[in-house]
Parts: structure tokens; C-alpha cells; sequence
């Protein structure tokens, strides 16, 4: 329930619940109790709730959160659209300044369009009874508002309250309109009357441009000359579109203006006029004028009507209104193409498109509607260098500030990847103002190939290839052989356990089958995968040479054209240089999230290696921010995005900010044709797949953890208060680090050398429980921890029970790798305890029909990828996940908040621990206190 109150900040919304309980209350709220008037058995019924009341500022996130939720009522659902308005018409900056009825100083919101107005009626018809509710008072009957005039006095409170920020009235100089203290300013009164005129009056205004002698064949002759364009100034009714007149008309016929307008029309127009001014100067002189009616304009002022004179009218709410017999869809656009002696058509040999150093013309096209202009005409209009200019018989506004820029760029030359990545975008960037792209020749036909990649003859099943490829694998075949034969880079990100590793085997044959793409491919990936790589190759292509280039002893003499070259990351940074001096005709960078970092020594180091065309895979093609994905096209296919730097202001920051949609768009058209993206869940990728079923299982901490947990909040809070910078931010990771270790197991928090484990831990009882149902039903599981110390704890105490398990870590030698994986698989070894870090990758666990993540990792995508170990291809019995959490500690909040990534999909997540390091004291006491339940 809405209920206003003057000033409009005061206003309260309250909340209560349909069974009678209390709701929550918010820390500003207040507990009432509210009369509420209820159909009953027998006719209405007067019953008290317990409720909540609340301010407007704090209402409004949970009015906007809880708008669209499954078990929102019809008055929360109302209230919340009406938050959701209020909130975008305060971001247009509609607010007015003014008094209340008592003489309080409050914002409103104004001045709104007749959209604007059209939206409120249209909101304010659908307000559902229960939205009309008051509180019943003894001694009167109530009276319910009108529906609109109750949601305009909701816009005016979201209006009050906005503005009113701690910083306020240190910024405005003074309390009024600024601190959320109730202050009386009387003598505001006629400042604010005058301000807010326009919006009182519901007038605004506009500009009718007009050119004397404008149907004449003639220029000068015939009445174009140098001040021969006129501004008459419109005055508009707010609320009636329809309702429009002259300046002249409403100054010089006070009873038309009155009958249209309204008694304050003069005012709100000059109201508005001031405001005007202030965003285009030459309409100043009007302002002093007895009747603002006329206002004749130079050429360079009509020019600058035409761009950004034009613009910041528009902005200001005023619309300028051009001659309908002036052509002035002057409209642009460029090609990009080869030049006309250059190659037509695009070829599938041995020379690559981008590693080519041909350039392209980049050509401009002019057009009257639907008439393009031809060179002679453009050189006329930029010649001529005033706005209106005669063509075809009729004249034709535009900005020859415009036509001399477009002819000084009409036949520069880009280089292709430049190219490319204007025609997949279908624009480019020309001094900073964004230009259409239309490709043609070869190009336009490598942008159809990209764009439709069903319209390409599929390549088919390699013959040497002793498998048969899911009907998804042969679409991600054509799709990476579409991309790589004319030498351009690609990312497949499928989910792990989809068959990237036999995709590529499948390329690699296919490669070698064509003379122009032949040649030997190198894959680099994380050493846990190099038995993998040999293994899969050996069995799936049988016959084809295959080294490993690690260890002592690598050599890369005799590299055959159909040969593969596995190395591992760490390797190649160490001989780069070596691995530089083959012809490679395919490079493949799996687990590429390794180079998400652009400016590590792995990365650059792979980037000094040449090859014909680049491949990277990875489940993750975005972990923590948008620049990763950067990384790894910018190596697959260099330049495509342009520098980083203006890749983050152009893309990044829009997107993971949330607040530019169509800057996500042009970033999908973007990288859409260099990345295939798909997922276990996708209709037709795996139904093969038996089902996953995920469980938090929650687990109480026993009496020392909870004193250490205690312990260690409060002696790490004190020393965070004392400290800033990195000095802090050090000591939340420490404190973040320490509480997770406590809730995992004491013995490892302390360090202890000799610890007695069995009874200290809540998630290690819970840990046997599980284990014991598992075995039992002779089945086998994996255990993911991020703590090599809590898994050697772990596998102690299961030693001790008689339980048979192995460990896999980073120290792990890759030989020892292997032997594990094959006897899981085998059945000998039940229990796989497993790092996260270095098993989260890569590796085939389909033994395992349960997963427990004994912790938490920071990142939704990682944990998933070390859930993929066991639910993938090959796979054919459900899988359980098992997520071990500490009730009421900060693993409990984390929780929360990996629950929200998590239904984020490929949205940016957040940074982790690097994100709560920023957290304010109160909120970082706030998300480690130790709560009920513990």
C-alpha cells in the first residue's frame, strides 16, 4: 500500500503478508499495525495486520526485484511497473523543483511528453483495486485516491526522494532540494513557480524552419541568400499533439492562447525558450524579443541546426521541423571491397585472407532516398559549402561540414581485418561518428559464408576418421573447416564433454586432405591433457603421426604435413622460438582460457607462433570479464576486435555494466561467426546425456568451529578497521580464506601436524554419510576441494575407515595422471579425490556418478567445468551433485550469490575475491557473521 504524504519523501509504502504473518523488516522500516478492510464470510470485514512501512527509497529496489517474481500478487506487480517508470523518467532527467502545499521544498516529476503522459494513463488504468487500498481511520469513512492521481503522487515521491544523497547538500550549497530533512522555503516560491511555468501550463515548443523562394529554380536569384532562413517559434500542447500554433498568434490573440493554452501559456513557452537557449545560443535573442516569434539564421547557424545545434534541441525537448519540399534524407553509407583491378572472388588456396597484405577501398555512397548520388553531385555538395544546395532539380538540406568529410575519406583503403570487422557489424567508425557498411566482391562473399553457415556445402566425415561424429560434432566440423580454409581464426566453446577433442581430430583430417589447408597441427594444452590428446588421436585416428614436444630429449625434425605436435603450455613458453620455425598449418590452443590474460608470458609467447589458421577451445570462453574473451579471438583471428583499450570503452564497459543493450548486439554480430557456443541443455546437442541433479546440502559447524569462526571475525574485523588500501584489501582475502578453511575442517585452518580429524567437522561427518550410501549401492565418486591439505586430510581419514581412494594434484606427473584415470575407470579405486584447480579440466570421469565439492570455488563457470568431468559424452547413469555448505557462515551467503551468477549464463561474473576486497566494513561484518542455524 501506497501512502502519500507531504513533502512527497515522506510518502510510505507497506508491506504485508496474505497469511497474517509479520514480513521482514528493513532497518528504515517501521512495524505497524494497519486496519485493513476484507472480504469476509459475511460481507466486508474490518482485520488488523502486522505490517511493515517503509520509505519510498527503500521500497524501490524491492518493488523493482519483486515485480516479475512467480508468486507476486496483482498490488506488488502494479507498484513495481510503477517504480520501474519512475526510475526511467528520473534517469531522463525529468525532475522539477518546487514547494509543496505546506510549503516543503520537493521534486517532481516533469516535464513529461505526451508519450510520457500516455504511459501514466495507460499504468494508471490498469491499477488493480487492492492498489487503491488506504488505511481506515475511526473516526471518518476512508476515501480512495483516483488511480492516476495516486500514481502521480508515487512518481512525485520516487521524484523527492532521488536527488537527496548524503552528498547533496554539499554539492548544492545549501540543504533545499538536497537533504532529505524536511525544510520550509517559502521565499523559493515564485523561483520555482517560474521553473517549473512550462510544465504547469503543459506547453512546450518547437521550430519550424522555413526558406523563402525555396520552390524557385534559382539561388541567389531567387531568394536564397546568406540570411534568408527563418526559425518561427511553435508553441505545442502537451497533452492534445494536435493543438499547435504560431508564437505570433498566441502573443497577439491573448484569447486563443488562453482557450488552447491555458492562462500561463506566455510563461511556460518562455520557460521553455530559456531552456532552449541555453542548449542552442542563437535562439537567445528571442528571449529579449517583445513577441518571440521569428529568427532569421545565417548560413554556418543553419548548419549547425543541422547536426549538433539539432541534436541538443532534441535533447532539451525541442523539435526543429525542416521544409518538406528539401530533400533531406541525405543518407550514407560505405563500401568496402576490393579495388576494381584486384581479386573479384574469393579463393580457397594457400593464401589466407588475413594474412594477406592487400588493402581494401573503402568507399562512400551518397544517397536522396532511394537515388544514390554520383561522385560529380557529392563534390558538388562539398563545394558548395552551404546548407542547401540545388540537385535534380530540388533542393537538398545538408551539413556540407558532412560532404567535405565524406569526400576526404571516399576511397581510403583498410586493411582486412579491419574490413571484416565493419561488414559483420554492418558499421564503422569514422571520426568518431559511426557510418553503415555495405561489403562487395569477395568480401561480401566471405561475409555470406560467415553469417549463414547452413548455406555452405557441408565437408562430410573425414574417411580416415574411425569414428562416427554426433550430428552436432559434424556441424561444428563444416562450421570450423568454413572458418579455417580461408585462413581465419575460430573459437569453439561447446560445454566439456561435448567432443571438441575429436572435432579437431576430424579438421585435422580433413586439412590434410586438401592440398591448399594440408600441413601439420599444433596443439597446445595443460600437461594433465597430453596422454588424452595422444590417446584420442591413437584411437580415433589411427595411423597419423602424432609427438609429444616435452621433456627432455623434444625434437621437431621431419614435422610431416599430416603429422600432430602436442606440447604443453608451459613448454612453449620456454621454446617459442623453436616451435616458430615450423610451417604450422593449424594451431590449436585447448583449455585457451590459459591465455585470457593478453599481457601474460604465455600469451604473448603463443602469439609469436605462425600458422595458416588458429583454433582455440575452451568450455569457458568468459571466466571473469569480457577481456578474457578478447584474448582469445584477438588470437585466433588478431585485429578482429580491435586494441583492447577501445575494445573495453566500445564493448566491454557497456555490456558487463548492463546498461547499453545494443552495445551486447553489435558485440554479438561481432564475435557470433568466430565463436560456436553450445551447451549440454541446447535442443539436439546431447539428449544421449542422462540427467544432473544438483543439491546444496547444508551442515551445521560443530562447537570449535564455531568458536574459531567466531575468533577469527572478530580479531580480522577489528585489524580490517585499523587499515586501508592494499594493506586491506590483503587482510579480506586472508579473513575470506581462514573462514573457509574453518568451516572445512579445523585441523586445517590451525596447521595442525598430527591432527586428529574424525568428530571436529560438520561437513566431514556429513562427507561419511554420503560416502557410506555410495559404496553401498557400489557406486563410485568424485571429491573436488581447492585445499591439497583438506584432500590429504580427507584421504587420511578414509584410509582409517578402510575406504580405497587416490589423489590427483598439481605435483601429480602426468604418467601418474593417467594410471589414476584408467583405474577409476576400471573400477579398482572407488573415491577420486581430486584439486580443483588441477583437475577441474580435461579429464574423463564417467565412472563417477556423484560429484561432492567438499567446497566452494568463487566462480560458478570453474565449478562447473570440474562437474563436466563426470557428466559428459560417455556417460550413461544420472549424475548427483553434492555441494557441501556451512549453515548460517559465509560459504551460506557465497552460496547465494554463485546461485545468481550462475543464472547469468554468459553474462559477466563477477571478480570473486578481488570484488569483496572493495566491500564497506558493515557490509564485509555484514557477510561473515556468524548467523542462526551455525
Amino acid at each position: 500500500m501506497f501512502t502519500p504524504a507531504d513533502p512527497a519523501r515522506a510518502a510510505t509504502v507497506s508491506f504485508w503478508r496474505h497469511d497474517g504473518d509479520e514480513p521482514p523488516l528493513p532497518r528504515a522500516g517501521t512495524r505497524v499495525d494497519l486496519p485493513l478492510a476484507l472480504p469476509g464470510d459475511e460481507g466486508i470485514e474490518v482485520t488488523t495486520v502486522p505490517a511493515a512501512a517503509v520509505p519510498v527509497r527503500v521500497a524501490l529496489p524491492v518493488l523493482t526485484r519483486a515485480r516479475a517474481g512467480s508468486d507476486t500478487d496483482a498490488t506488488t506487480a502494479f507498484w513495481g511497473a510503477a517504480a520501474l517508470l519512475a526510475l526511467q523518467l528520473a534517469a531522463r532527467g525529468l525532475l522539477l523543483p518546487g514547494l509543496s502545499p505546506h510549503g516543503y521544498d520537493a521534486w517532481r516529476m516533469g516535464p513529461l511528453t505526451a508519450r510520457d503522459q500516455e504511459r501514466v494513463r495507460e499504468l494508471a488504468a490498469a491499477m488493480p483495486p487492492e492498489a487503491h487500498a488506504v488505511p481506515l481511520e475511526d473516526a471518518t469513512p476512508p476515501r480512495l485516491h483516483a488511480p492516476e492521481r495516486l500514481l502521480r503522487a508515487f512518481l512525485d515521491a520516487v521524484a523527492d526522494t532521488l536527488p537527496r544523497s548524503p552528498a547533496a547538500p554539499l554539492a548544492a550549497g545549501a540543504p533545499a532540494f538536497a537533504a532529505r530533512q524536511a525544510q520550509r522555503a517559502p521565499q523559493l516560491r515564485d523561483w520555482a513557480q517560474d521553473v517549473a511555468a512550462g510544465h504547469d501550463a503543459g506547453v512546450r515548443i518547437s521550430l519550424r524552419v522555413e526558406l523563402p523562394g525555396l520552390g524557385a529554380a534559382g539561388g541567389e536569384e531567387a531568394g536564397i541568400g546568406q540570411r534568408a532562413f527563418r526559425a518561427v517559434l511553435q508553441l505545442h500542447d502537451v497533452s492534445d499533439p494536435a493543438v499547435v500554433a504560431d508564437a505570433a498568434d498566441v502573443w497577439e490573440r491573448a484569447g486563443l492562447a488562453h482557450s488552447w493554452f491555458g492562462a500561463r501559456a506566455r510563461m511556460g513557452a518562455l520557460v521553455a525558450l530559456r531552456r532552449a537557449a541555453r542548449a542552442w545560443a542563437p535562439l537567445e535573442p528571442l528571449l529579449s524579443a517583445s513577441v518571440p516569434d521569428v529568427l532569421e539564421l545565417a548560413d554556418e547557424e543553419v548548419t549547425e541546426l543541422l547536426s549538433t545545434g539539432g541534436r541538443a534541441l532534441a535533447a532539451a525537448g525541442v523539435e526543429v521541423h525542416w521544409p518538406r519540399e528539401a530533400a533531406r534524407g541525405l543518407t550514407a553509407l560505405a563500401e568496402i571491397g576490393p579495388p576494381r583491378d584486384g581479386r573479384d572472388r574469393l579463393a580457397s588456396d594457400a593464401s589466407p585472407f588475413l594474412s594477406t597484405q592487400a588493402l581494401l577501398a573503402f568507399s562512400w555512397r551518397f544517397a536522396l532516398g532511394d537515388q544514390e548520388l554520383s561522385r560529380e553531385e557529392l563534390d558538388r555538395l562539398a563545394e558548395a559549402k552551404r546548407p542547401v544546395v540545388r540537385l535534380r532539380d530540388r533542393w537538398v538540406l545538408v551539413d556540407p561540414r558532412e560532404a567535405l568529410r565524406a569526400r576526404a575519406h571516399r576511397d581510403r583503403e583498410v586493411t582486412p581485418v579491419d574490413a571484416l570487422s565493419a561488414v559483420l557489424t554492418g558499421v564503422a567508425e569514422v571520426d568518431g561518428r559511426r557510418v553503415e557498411v555495405r561489403p562487395t566482391g569477395w568480401l561480401a562473399e566471405l561475409r555470406e559464408r560467415l553469417l549463414d553457415p547452413e548455406g555452405m556445402e557441408p565437408v562430410g566425415q573425414p574417411a580416415a576418421l574411425a569414428a562416427d561424429l554426433r550430428d552436432y560434432q559434424l556441424r561444428g566440423l563444416n562450421w570450423l573447416a568454413r572458418m579455417t580454409s580461408p585462413g581465419l581464426g575460430a573459437c569453439l566453446a561447446d560445454d566439456m564433454g561435448l567432443g571438441k577433442t575429436i572435432t579437431l581430430i576430424a579438421l585435422h583430417l580433413h586439412r590434410a586432405a586438401q592440398a591448399h589447408t594440408a600441413g601439420p597441427t599444433l596443439v597446445v594444452c595443460p600437461t594433465s591433457l597430453l596422454g588424452n590428446w595422444q590417446r584420442e588421436i591413437e584411437r580415433f585416428a589411427p595411423g597419423t603421426p602424432v609427438r609429444r614436444f616435452h621433456g627432455g630429449g623434444r625434437r621437431l625434425e621431419d614435422v610431416a604435413d599430416a603429422e600432430f605436435v602436442l606440447t604443453t603450455y608451459g613448454t612453449m613458453r620456454l621454446d617459442a622460438d623453436r616451435l616458430s620455425s615450423v610451417s604450422w598449418g593449424l594451431a590449436v590452443a585447448d583449455e585457451a582460457q590459459h591465455v585470457k590474460n593478453p599481457h601474460s608470458a604465455t600469451a604473448r609467447q603463443l602469439r609469436t607462433i605462425g600458422a595458416r589458421a588458429r583454433v582455440a577451445l575452451t568450455g569457458t570462453p568468459v571466466e571473469n570479464n569480457l577481456s578474457e574473451l578478447w584474448a582469445v579471438l584477438d588470437w585466433a583471428t588478431p585485429g578482429l576486435l580491435g586494441r583492447l583499450g577501445a575494445f573495453r570503452r566500445r564493448y566491454a564497459q557497456a555490456v558487463e555494466g548492463g546498461n547499453d543493450p545494443a552495445a551486447a548486439a553489435r558485440l554479438a554480430e561481432l564475435v557470433g561467426p568466430f565463436l560456436l557456443r553450445r551447451r549440454k541443455s541446447d535442443p539436439g546437442i546431447a539428449p544421449e546425456l542422462p540427467p544432473k541433479t544438483e543439491t546444496d546440502r547444508a551442515v551445521s559447524l560443530t562447537a570449535e568451529q564455531t568458536g574459531l569462526y567466531e575468533a577469527v571475525v572478530r580479531e580480522t574485523l577489528a585489524e580490517i578497521a585499523t587499515t586501508d588500501g592494499f594493506e586491506r584489501r590483503g587482510l579480506v582475502v586472508k579473513l575470506l580464506t581462514a573462514l573457509k578453511q574453518v568451516c572445512n575442517h579445523p585441523a586445517q585452518y590451525l596447521k595442525e601436524e598430527r591432527p586428529r580429524v574424525a568428530g571436529r567437522s560438520g561437513k566431514l561427518e556429513l562427507l561419511d554419510e554420503l560416502l557410506d550410501t555410495i559404496l553401498a549401492e557400489d557406486s563410485s565418486a568424485l571429491v573436488f576441494t581447492q585445499y591439497v591439505r583438506m584432500a590429504r586430510l580427507i584421504e587420511q581419514h578414509l584410509a582409517g575407515r578402510g575406504i580405497a581412494t587416490q589423489f590427483l594434484h598439481g605435483g601429480t606427473p602426468v604418467a601418474e595422471r593417467e594410471t589414476m584415470v584408467r583405474r577409476f575407470q576400471d573400477g579398482e579405486v572407488p573415491v577420486f579425490l581430486l584439486s580443483l584447480k588441477a583437475a577441474g579440466t580435461g579429464l574423463n570421469l564417467t565412472r563417477a556418478e556423484h560429484v561432492i565439492h567438499y567446497d566452494r570455488w568463487w566462480n560458478p563457470a570453474v565449478e562447473a567445468q570440474a562437474t563436466d568431468r563426470a557428466h559428459r559424452n560417455g556417460q550413461t547413469r544420472p549424475v548427483q551433485v553434492h555441494r557441501l555448505i556451512a549453515e548460517g557462515t559465509v560459504e551460506d551467503r557465497i552460496a547465494a550469490m554463485l546461485a545468481r551468477k550462475r543464472e547469468l549464463a554468459d553474462a559477466v561474473l563477477d571478480s570473486g575475491e578481488a570484488a569483496l576486497t572493495e566491500l564497506s566494513d558493515a557490509d564485509l561484518a555484514d557477510l561473515v557473521e556468524l548467523r542462526g542455524g551455525a
